[in-house]
């Protein structure tokens, strides 16, 4: 039976600000962490997820930034390492939208999301002043779309955003909000 999309959970606090670590980290607060029950999710299930906030990164060598959703301690989707911009940018807004498509459910590691998304902000490689050409968008990932990393549907399963910066330096990213809605995901 077919489900409405639903607001399943969202964030109206700042996340902890991730710096100068290359450790990969959960950027979300823990009022966005939203935990689906064992055997909620069916084939054709959608996630939608969309977060907002602050990013800022140094000059000349800032590295690169990887967003990632994971759940049982699984990447089960990955954006990709995005080059970002060589001009210093200070507390710019980025946007994030991601969507994850559910292909397959069981145990252990039958479990797969199909994803892709975009993120945008001026401190992706090559933007332009905001004033003479807009923002530029990051597809996710950054590579031919695949079904991501397998997990198990029928135990819980915690979704969370991590980010992972390449190099330790003084590069920094914030969520301010978030909201998750769910498709053919059983109302609670």
């Amino acid at each position: 039976m077919p489900f409405w999309p639903q607001l399943l959970i969202s964030q109206s606090v700042d996340g902890a600000a991730l710096t100068a670590s290359t450790t990969p980290t959960s950027i979300l607060h823990a009022t966005g962490k939203y935990t689906f029950l064992a055997n909620e999710f069916q084939v054709g299930s959608v996630l939608r997820l969309k977060a907002h906030g602050r990013v800022s990164n140094i000059v000349t060598t800032p590295g690169t930034l990887t967003l990632d959703l994971r759940g049982q301690g699984i990447v089960v989707a990955n954006g990709g390492a995005m080059a970002l911009n060589i001009v210093a940018k200070t507390n710019v807004p980025w946007v994030l939208e991601w969507v994850l498509e559910c292909r397959s459910v069981g145990s252990i590691t039958a479990a797969t999301f199909f994803h892709q998304g975009t993120w945008a902000s001026e401190s992706v490689i090559a933007a332009p002043v905001p004033g003479t050409g807009g923002v530029p968008m990051h597809m996710l990932p950054n590579a031919t779309p695949a079904v991501g990393t397998g997990w198990d549907s029928t135990a819980a399963f915690t979704l969370d955003l991590f980010a992972t910066w390449s190099l330790n330096n003084a590069n920094s990213i914030t969520v301010h909000g978030m909201q998750l809605f769910g498709d053919n995901i059983p109302p609670r």
